[in-house]
């Protein structure tokens, strides 16, 4: 088993190398994905067909700021595969809000992921309209943002604006189908990249092929 600052790690399963959380609350499953114990300690596969994050960890990403005690502002956390793993790193004493707005999805989202973990604060709330998050409280160490609009961008923006402290990271995936159909994803990453620019210094951009199509996820951190 290898560790990578105890924030993810490599464990082998099956003869196959996997990337994993510790599980935070033993025995829970959210997405049906596999427990592996070691050493008395149980982890959580992390799928990076079905975690954006985790495909960006299995395409080089360079910075990986959760960590023990981190707090994250998450928009679009949908029915919380992604959101469950960076619970069990964040720990006990780190929390993510985490706003969706999709009712049905909320449903599942409260019910697998919010119901059981108590650093996770679910926000039924359009993420357009950062000033209704009420439960939010004090600035965050990251936003990190996965949402399925045209003005993606600029909505993650005014929730930076809002909530992320100076000098903390912007982890922002770009759906480029969502944003045009009609251009190229290169050209709709390298646009949206320049957009993010005037107020972020970007650290990098990850193409999540093969495990998302048409989707990069950008790395960028709030100028002090």
């Amino acid at each position: 088993m290898e560790e990578d600052n105890q924030s993810f790690f490599w464990i082998k399963s099956e003869g196959v190398r996997k990337l994993a959380t510790k599980n935070l609350v033993p025995g829970n499953q959210v997405y049906k994905e596999k427990l592996i114990v070691k050493k008395g300690i149980e982890y959580r596969a992390w799928d990076p067909f079905r975690s954006k994050l985790a495909a960006a960890i299995m395409n080089e990403l360079e910075r990986f700021p959760f960590e023990n005690k981190t707090k994250v502002l998450y928009l679009g956390a949908s029915t919380g595969t992604t959101v469950s793993h960076i619970s069990d790193i964040v720990g006990p004493s780190g929390i993510i809000f985490g706003v969706e707005h999709a009712s049905r999805v909320a449903r599942d989202f409260l019910d697998r992921v919010a119901a059981h973990r108590s650093n996770v604060i679910p926000i039924l709330q359009d993420a357009r309209n950062p000033k209704e998050y009420f439960s939010v409280f004090g600035k965050v160490d990251i936003v990190y943002v996965d949402i399925a609009q045209p003005d993606q961008t600029k909505i993650a923006i005014d929730n930076c604006e809002r909530f992320l402290k100076r000098g903390g990271y912007f982890f922002l995936v770009i759906k480029t189908r969502s944003i045009d159909v009609t251009k190229s994803p290169k050209k709709i990453i390298e646009e949206e990249i320049e957009k993010i620019r005037t107020k972020f210094d970007v650290l990098q951009s990850i193409d999540l092929h093969p495990y998302d199509k048409d989707h990069a996820m950008v790395i960028a951190k709030y100028r002090n």
